[in-house]
């Protein structure tokens, strides 16, 4: 390894993180906040010590490929690493970190958002307002549905989950979860929480769904159109995860079709590209992809990743290293 390590970052970071990946290391920043293409990427790895990618990157086994023999660490800026290929680069000798804990509660709070603004019409009220065509307060105009006494699901009860928990609960929903494993009985007491080993049976009985797993070979379309058709009719469906674990098209369709209350949307199965079933609904709230989008947020993510690497450049194992029997 070189007196200073060569890092390469594929993003825009705050000014403050890369000030200080400046003063740490010999790091190359990127001039665009545009993702880097698979030429980019390969060019990079071919001559870094560390790469310093984000979701939008694919680092793939093709990529990887074209690692050069001094790249020992991805050190990722974020919490999901689902595009990285961590086992292909665990098998060429290639450490991968993440950034876990530090969006959990700027998504959490997001989540509860997305729970109140759907069954209570906010975008459509706003939409009213700006289109000039309100006309004033009346006992049947926009009416929506109470939260509190409903009951709300979770899929994934891990920080991010029970973080969601804790905010439902102080707004009367009842709590139920689906986890792959039980949580400590301590904690589903403080959260009052129930928990339901078949997903589908949980399922057919809430009023609100969040949706908070990873994304996983094991949960690509964990909600297929089997599973959303179990929902009731008038249920609400929160995605503040991965869009990949919900099918899109049945859930448009579904939607379309009256077969569900409304959703609320911060990612999608194929990025930027949302189908017109889903910006065309009125009862559906989309958001950029924006749960984890504050200031504070990415200025602690970007601390994650400079610790990350130093670590690792000091001869240690990175305290957020990714194993890929993690996934």
């Amino acid at each position: 390894m070189p007196a200073r390590t060569k890092v390469i970052v594929t993003r825009k970071l705050p000014d403050a993180v890369e000030a200080r990946l400046s003063e740490l290391f010999d790091v190359e920043l990127a001039d665009t906040d545009k993702p880097f293409t698979s030429a980019q990427l390969a060019d990079a790895v071919s001559r870094a010590d560390v790469l310093v990618p984000t979701l939008g990157d694919q680092i793939n086994a093709n990529v990887l490929a074209r690692a050069g023999e001094n790249l020992r660490l991805i050190a990722n800026f974020g919490a999901g690493v689902d595009h990285i290929d961590v086992e292909t680069a665990r098998r060429r000798g290639i450490l991968v970190s993440n950034t876990p804990g530090v969006l959990t509660e700027d998504t959490a709070d997001m989540t509860m958002a997305l729970i109140l603004a759907v069954p209570r019409r906010l975008v459509e009220g706003v939409q009213l307002v700006r289109s000039g065509e309100w006309t004033g307060w009346a006992p049947t105009a926009m009416l929506g549905h109470r939260i509190a006494g409903k009951r709300l699901g979770i899929i994934g009860m891990g920080r991010i989950g029970q973080a969601v928990a804790k905010r439902a609960a102080a707004f009367g929903l009842e709590v139920h979860y689906h986890n792959r494993k039980r949580v400590h009985p301590q904690i589903e007491d403080a959260l009052g929480a129930r928990y339901w080993e078949s997903l589908d049976q949980m399922l057919a009985r809430m009023d609100v769904v969040s949706v908070h797993c990873p994304h996983t070979p094991g949960t690509f379309h964990l909600l297929s159109a089997r599973r959303l058709k179990l929902m009731k009719p008038s249920a609400y469906i929160v995605n503040t995860a991965r869009g990949e674990i919900i099918d899109e098209n049945a859930l448009g369709r579904m939607l379309s079709a009256g077969e569900l209350g409304g959703a609320g949307l911060d990612v999608f199965e194929h990025g930027p590209n949302i189908p017109d079933r889903l910006k065309d609904a009125p009862n559906v709230v989309l958001m950029p992809h924006m749960s984890s989008a504050t200031h504070e947020s990415r200025i602690e993510t970007g601390e994650k990743v400079i610790i990350n690497i130093k670590t690792f450049a000091d001869g240690h194992t990175p305290p957020d290293r990714v194993v890929p029997a993690m996934l």
